[in-house]
């Protein structure tokens, strides 16, 4: 699937610069260069080092509560910016090439008043503009980030949900949780959302790849996500040892394909199960999803068909849906076997009800 990267924000931009420098490292061409961050401070562009410096837009430079410094954190401030200048955005979104692409994803923090006060009105002109889906990708903030940007997530989230099509999240409450401050953690963080986010929704979008068994394409994913509201990923991988040769032939001789088989099989179920049970970019309850999305990666002769529609049983039984869409993405090749699950619209989300309770607790000051 091609789709065209906005960043809005500071952490919008850092992911989105992140997953366009992958189309040079990893053989992908997903977004055919189409790459726009827009942010209200000219200090955050110094960071990028993928997207193009003509694609970097500061807003709010003549406004009189920004002035080029970023918004305080302010949404509504965000927000009054970003329709301001609704022309100036309306032009750069002229650059996108959408006849080469099949959506959009905007990326966005949810708890930074760019990020969760631009956002939002991008999210409008993008729906206003091309026909293709317009997706987003939030960062809920870390419970230590303090009482504003939670109330600020709080608070755009249900925008994000009203504008997109439908909305991944990554929680960083539930990622950092180990030794350092956030900040230090962020490009590991960051290099894990990427991971899993590109792994699920580029599917299909190697350089050279052979032809699936069972191919999955952008409308899979689109059907996956076309049921609105928020979502999560989770994602799985494992080194495996690729027979080949005198090895293999040997194998063939001692009659141990059957062996062989069973093993592929096992470790394929098991690796998609692992997606599931792991950390998912947003915990949550996997019953609660109304649709399941599977995307099996790696050498065709390690992606076990039967180890795979096992697991796909599994997830129907553990979502309690059947509409569980599945399909794989060989790479001849490769010594990594990886499984990628979207657990689209859940509805039992720990985390934005805690976001919610401390929202109001904030401004009631209980």
């Amino acid at each position: 699937m091609k789709f065209g990267l906005v960043g809005a924000g500071a952490a919008g931009g850092r992911i989105v610069d992140r997953m366009h420098g992958l189309e040079g490292t990893r053989e992908r061409t997903f977004s055919e260069g189409n790459a726009f961050v827009f942010d209200t401070s000219p200090e955050a562009f110094e960071e990028y080092a993928s997207v193009p410096a003509d694609r970097q837009i500061l807003l709010g430079d003549t406004h009189p509560d920004v002035r080029g410094e970023g918004t305080g954190g302010d949404i509504d401030t965000g927000a009054d910016v970003a329709r301001e200048e609704s022309n100036e955005i309306y032009r750069e979104f002229d650059g996108v090439e959408t006849n080469a692409l099949d959506a959009i994803l905007l990326v966005a923090g949810l708890g930074g008043g760019t990020g969760g006060g631009v956002g939002p009105v991008l999210l409008e002109h993008l729906q206003s503009i091309y026909e293709v889906p317009v997706y987003a990708l939030g960062i809920l903030p870390h419970d230590g980030e303090g009482d504003e940007r939670s109330l600020n997530a709080a608070r755009s989230l249900p925008s994000f949900v009203s504008e997109a099509e439908n909305v991944l999240l990554f929680d960083n409450d539930a990622w950092h949780t180990g030794e350092g401050s956030l900040e230090e953690r962020y490009p590991e963080l960051n290099d894990e959302l990427t991971r899993r986010v590109v792994s699920a929704l580029a599917a299909g979008e190697l350089d050279g790849a052979s032809v699936a068994e069972n191919r999955i394409d952008s409308s899979d994913i689109m059907r996956a996500l076309g049921t609105g509201g928020v979502s999560s990923v989770g994602y799985a991988s494992t080194d495996i040892g690729t027979d080949t040769g005198l090895l293999a032939w040997l194998r063939s001789l001692l009659g141990t394909d059957q062996e062989e088989e069973e093993t592929d099989a096992a470790r394929t179920n098991s690796l998609v199960r692992r997606a599931v049970n792991s950390r998912l970019t947003l915990p949550c309850e996997i019953a609660s999803a109304e649709r399941v999305l599977v995307v099996l990666s790696g050498p065709p002769s390690a992606c076990s068909r039967r180890g795979f529609e096992s697991a796909r049983y599994w997830l129907e039984e553990e979502a309690d849906t059947v509409e569980v869409l599945a399909g794989d993405q060989p790479r001849p090749g490769s010594s990594r076997l990886a499984a990628s699950v979207i657990l689209s619209n859940v509805t039992e989300v720990p985390r934005v009800d805690e976001l919610q309770s401390r929202a109001v607790a904030f401004q009631t000051g209980e």
